[in-house]
């Protein structure tokens, strides 16, 4: 078989969903030889198994790279990063991919990427150039941008960090958000088939809720419980929530959103992952809350108001549809009230996305086919134009 070898690495439920659209993208072209490193919280039962999505979807896993402790501590997440380099290193040595394409800042990527560094197999990165200062994923993805041959960008003030980074500007690539095509590709449902698929009747109104853990201990549980002391001031709504990810500090949130739910089982119902049903509950609900990445990309794309919980998110790039809070139950709820008005919505919605255009899996696609892989590993830093 020929064509390039193209890994395309996922750890999690969260860029899967963003990457499917280029996965399909990459499977039925002819230029590429599709292979999948899964990672991650896709091969664990705390975190839903998603490798059984990945599946479904008809994606053929290539690579399965245990990595995760049962430690969210962070010498546990710390332990996993170093069993994940362990376990990358013999996939790609297995597979002998011509690039490794990542997405963004987990630490799996950055498992990922590291042992391709060394292995001296070029690394296409998305969505680099981006901020999220609350968390250690900043340095994770600024970290992968140093490691990366091949860079694309989701809009005009990320390309330009990217440079900053010392990026030569013939690989940096502004190509929009994939966000674009992972909507498009998912058909819009209405409220009683998506309660039937869910198994739980989502009535007329519901809040879409993830809460990550961007803090430590104590901290990031009084969060938590500020986040629910708000949604208790939305009885009328239904709540869906999804369990936060491998994190630091990650169960101690996670144990407090499931006794949350399981004392309102008729109004809130939690899952690990929703899968293809997660932008289809995004569609339908009044407000995206909590400080998931996808209340800054997809819910926007989607004409869905945010509330955003913290500091997690701080540093990206606001649609206007977004509403920045302090993590006290009274900020959030009056954020909500806000953010679930017909006005609101209506101002949020009149201006265009800051994240480019559908047809982002192609744009990257077409690079990965075209770009000369003779010296690509190979780069310099590019200094910026300054003062003598």
């Amino acid at each position: 078989m020929s064509g390039r070898r193209v890994c395309v690495c996922t750890g999690s439920r969260a860029e899967y969903g963003l990457l499917l659209p280029l996965l399909r993208e990459l499977a039925r072209d002819e230029r590429f030889v599709l292979q999948t490193l899964v990672t991650g919280m896709h091969l664990s039962p705390t975190f839903g198994s998603t490798w059984r999505q990945i599946e479904a979807d008809g994606v053929t896993i290539s690579a399965r790279v245990e990595m995760l402790l049962g430690s969210d501590t962070p010498v546990g997440v710390t332990k996993s990063i170093g069993v994940g380099m362990i376990g990358m290193a013999d996939a790609l040595a297995a597979l002998r991919p011509d690039l490794l394409v990542v997405l963004g800042d987990r630490f799996e990527s950055l498992a990922a990427a590291t042992a391709a560094l060394v292995a001296r197999v070029p690394i296409a990165h998305i969505h680099g150039g981006e901020a999220s200062e609350g968390v250690m994923d900043e340095a994770i993805r600024h970290a992968i941008t140093k490691m990366a041959q091949l860079h694309f960008v989701a809009a005009e003030p990320y390309r330009r960090r990217v440079l900053q980074l010392g990026e030569a500007p013939e690989r940096v690539h502004l190509v929009g958000a994939l966000a674009h095509d992972a909507l498009a590709a998912q058909p819009a449902i209405g409220r009683a088939e998506l309660s039937a698929a869910l198994g739980f009747d989502l009535g007329e109104r519901h809040l879409l809720v993830t809460y990550h853990p961007a803090a430590l201990g104590d901290e990031a549980a009084r969060a938590c419980d500020q986040l629910l002391a708000a949604l208790e001031a939305f009885p009328d709504h239904r709540v869906v929530i999804t369990r936060p990810n491998a994190d630091p500090a990650g169960q101690s949130v996670r144990a407090r959103l499931d006794a949350w739910a399981a004392a309102r089982p008729a109004r809130v119902a939690i899952f690990d992952a929703l899968g293809p049903r997660y932008l289809q509950a995004l569609r339908l609900c009044d407000a995206v809350v909590g400080n998931s990445s996808s209340g800054i990309l997809e819910a926007p794309l989607a004409s869905v108001p945010t509330v955003n919980v913290g500091d997690r998110q701080r540093g990206r790039l606001r649609a206007a549809s977004i509403l920045d809070v302090p993590e006290q139950a009274a900020a959030i709820a009056a954020a909500i009230a806000q953010a679930i008005t017909p006005a609101f919505r209506a101002a949020a919605f009149a201006l265009p996305s800051p994240y480019g255009e559908p047809g982002v899996a192609r744009r990257i696609a077409a690079v990965l086919a075209e770009v000369p892989l003779e010296g690509l590993w190979h780069k310099r830093f590019h200094d910026l134009p300054g003062p003598a």
